[in-house]
Parts: C-alpha cells; sequence; structure tokens
C-alpha cells in the first residue's frame, strides 16, 4: 500500500507541475487565469471595473458593479485537461456587495496501476474552489472587498480540502483615468492532506493598475504577480509582470492583448519559444446585457490554451 500511494503522489505532483512551475505549493491551478477576458489580457486584471470575474482577482473590484451580473465559462487546457468556471455577484440594499463564485478544473482519465504494475482499471482528478465574497465603496474612490474559499481536491481515493482567504482594494483616481489596485490571494491551510503531510498553499500578492488613454480607444493594464514568491535578488520578483490592453473598436467589439513575463521565461524549452507568453482574445456585446468574450494563450512550444465566456447583465 505505501508503493501504491508513492505512485499516486508522483502522479499528483506531475500534474500540478503541468499547470504552473511552482511545485513547493499545492492547489496550483488558483493560479491561472480564469476567465476569457482577463485571459486574453495576461491575467492583468486585478483593476478591471463593472466585471463579475474580477472577484477572481481583486474582490474589491465586486463593488465597483453598475448592475448584477452572472458569467459561466470553459477553458480548454493543454492534453485532456478542461476547466470552468461560473461567477455571480449583486448589490444587496445599502449593506454592499456580495458575490460568489466557483472553478473546476478536470485532468481526464489515467490508467490505474497497483504496486506490481498490475493495471486495475482507471481513475481520475479534480481541483475545485467555491468562494463567497463582501465589497464596499467608500466615497466612489476606495473600495475593499475579502473572499472566503473552500477549496476541494482528488486524485482517484485520495482526497484535500482547504480553506484560504482573499483580500483586495482599490482606488480609483478619477482625474486621470486611472486606477490601482492590490490583492492578497490564497492566504490558508490545508485542513486535510493527501497523504501524512500537509503543503503549503499558493499564496500569492498582486499589485496594479490602469489608465485609459487620453487620445486612443485603449484601456491599458499591468499588474506584478508573484511578489511574496522567494528570489535570490528582490528586484527579480519584479519580473514576474503582465501587461494588457483593451482595444475599444466600437460599441460592440473590443480586441484584447497580453503578455505575460513570468509565463514566456517559465516556458523557455530551448532556443525558441514562439510566441510562448503572449495572449490575445475578442469581446462582443449586445443590447449591453449580453456578453460573449474569447481568450487564446500560447504555451510556446508546448501548445496554445482557448477560454470561452458568457456574461449576463440582470436588471
Amino acid at each position: 500500500m505505501k508503493n501504491k500511494k508513492i505512485i499516486f503522489l508522483l502522479i499528483f505532483a506531475a500534474l500540478t507541475s503541468v499547470l504552473y512551475s511552482q511545485t513547493n505549493t499545492t492547489y496550483n491551478f488558483l493560479k491561472l487565469d480564469v476567465d476569457a477576458r482577463s485571459s486574453a489580457m495576461a491575467g492583468s486584471f486585478i483593476t478591471a471595473e463593472n466585471d463579475v470575474n474580477i472577484l477572481f482577482y481583486n474582490p474589491s473590484g465586486i463593488a465597483t458593479l453598475e448592475k448584477s451580473q452572472v458569467s459561466a465559462g470553459f477553458f480548454k487546457y493543454l492534453l485532456d485537461i478542461n476547466s470552468g468556471n461560473a461567477a455571480y455577484a449583486m448589490k444587496y440594499k445599502n449593506i454592499g456587495y456580495f458575490s460568489a463564485g466557483i472553478r473546476y478544473v478536470n485532468y481526464g482519465s489515467f490508467d490505474k496501476y497497483d504496486e506490481n504494475f498490475n493495471n486495475v482499471g482507471t481513475f481520475s482528478a479534480n481541483d475545485l474552489a467555491f468562494s463567497v465574497g463582501y465589497a464596499n465603496e467608500y466615497e466612489g474612490k476606495l473600495f475593499y472587498g475579502a473572499n472566503a474559499k473552500f477549496i476541494y481536491s482528488n486524485i482517484d481515493e485520495f482526497t484535500s480540502t482547504g480553506l484560504a482567504l482573499d483580500l483586495g482594494l482599490m482606488y480609483k483616481i478619477a482625474e486621470y483615468d486611472a486606477s490601482l489596485g492590490i490583492s492578497l490571494l490564497n492566504l490558508g491551510t490545508q485542513m486535510s492532506s493527501y497523504l501524512d503531510s500537509k503543503e503549503n498553499l499558493p499564496l500569492e500578492l498582486r499589485f496594479g493598475g490602469s489608465k485609459k488613454l487620453e487620445y486612443l480607444p485603449l484601456l491599458f493594464n499591468f499588474s506584478f504577480n508573484n511578489l511574496v514568491e522567494d528570489t535570490e535578488d528582490f528586484i527579480d520578483r519584479f519580473k514576474n509582470f503582465s501587461l494588457g490592453g483593451e482595444f475599444i473598436l466600437s460599441d460592440y467589439i473590443n480586441l484584447r492583448l497580453g503578455y505575460n513575463n513570468q509565463q514566456r521565461q517559465n516556458l523557455k524549452t530551448g532556443s525558441s519559444i514562439g510566441i510562448g507568453g503572449f495572449s490575445a482574445g475578442i469581446g462582443f456585446r449586445y443590447e449591453d446585457k449580453y456578453f460573449i468574450d474569447y481568450g487564446f494563450n500560447s504555451m510556446g512550444n508546448i501548445g496554445a490554451t482557448h477560454r470561452i465566456n458568457l456574461k449576463y447583465v440582470l436588471e
């Protein structure tokens, strides 16, 4: 039985390393970009306004919603790995803004072997995170919010659970059409582990901002990610940045581009990585209540990922 547990542990480690290069933590799926709009801008999304999916990046942004929103999306990852997400947010009287979100990852089916390497069927692996949040604003400039998050993961008969907290602040500088934001994500603990020892959650500190350009129909976004990551030189942490732009082509169509520097460095497998780390996407709007977004992210020589999201604004 001990050998069998070791085999499963090695498989799980391989799965999570595919998702993200940071392997000294568990639940690394939480560091993946979530919806199509944010991923098209390389995850530089912590000051996004009037978008329910901001709850996955900075819970304070929920307080910028003009009306209640609901969103659902599908994420086609590498190999047979698929993911989905859903989110809902609303304002309740003068109490504040409330939200709920869920994201999951299914890693597909794998052949199962015992300690003697006999095939005994198949097994699957899944990750899931469910969050509920609260946000509010002060004088229309300062926005604050928090999410409580429950995390569940399984690989065959082995399961793990965790609890985490997301915290966020956003400040709007109206005279410059700009915003700054900061968020601390996945602050928590693993309640139950797959085997005997517990692992750390993928704690992440992000800082970023956005600016609407005066003479171009462009919203420019930037974000510094993984600012709590251990590095030999403190300055090296700021190499983990992403840039994104959203071009407003018309009242109904937006074009998006992005660049993730950390992802591009992690994807280096040889002398050429093509457009690894770059992303793009497009968004369609109809009658100010129906939204369809698509996001494409290049993984260099490994392949590419695709996301699509549908969003509806409630009256």
